[in-house]
């Protein structure tokens, strides 16, 4: 697949597409917490795909490559908001508006719970927004992306050491924050 990609064959650009696009969109959705954004981000990931697979050197694998970039644009999208909202003093967009938290809920639960697992999934994202991109990055690829330690330290291009350490400052800051969070309820 990886000489066809590289010779240009659009076939196999689109079967590509296809094998990686639900894998790009919840890896960019665990990073912006916003289906829309993480469906556009995800097409840019896939423009430098088709973009820069002619540099592909294959020293890891085509996925870990893909991870990697959908990992760098998803952090470039957060420094590109984060810069927007301190000189325009724009509000980040409600998770309330998203309708991706409306698929996490099941139809048995009551209003009260739905608004409860709202109120929760809010806070937890916004616990992991207070992440330090790093940490942020390992955390969201194991979490919501259930890979190996192995396999981030790959995509994040360091060692498996470093990996441990940032999930573990990462629980440990995610426990400190939704602690504050739960105790003031």
């Amino acid at each position: 697949m990886i000489k066809e990609l590289k010779s240009g064959s659009e076939a196999a650009f689109r079967e590509l597409v296809e094998t990686y696009k639900n894998k790009v969109v919840n890896t960019c959705f665990g990073f912006v917490h916003n289906y829309e954004d993480a469906d556009d981000i995800a097409q840019e990931v896939f423009i430098e795909v088709f973009k820069s697979i002619k540099y592909f050197k294959e020293d890891s694998s085509l996925s870990t490559w893909i991870y990697r970039i959908a990992t760098n644009k998803s952090l470039d999208y957060l420094r590109k908001v984060k810069r927007q909202k301190r000189w325009s003093e724009l509000t980040r967009l409600s998770l309330s508006s998203n309708e991706s938290i409306s698929n996490l809920l099941t139809d048995s639960k009551t209003p009260f719970d739905i608004m409860e697992d709202k109120e929760r999934f809010a806070a937890l994202n916004t616990a992991i927004d207070k992440l330090a991109n790093n940490q942020k990055a390992a955390f969201t690829l194991h979490k919501y992306e259930e890979l190996s330690y192995k396999e981030i330290a790959d995509i994040l291009d360091t060692s498996l050491s470093s990996v441990e350490s940032l999930i573990h400052r990462a629980k440990k800051n995610l426990q400190k924050y939704l602690f504050n969070y739960y105790k003031n309820q």
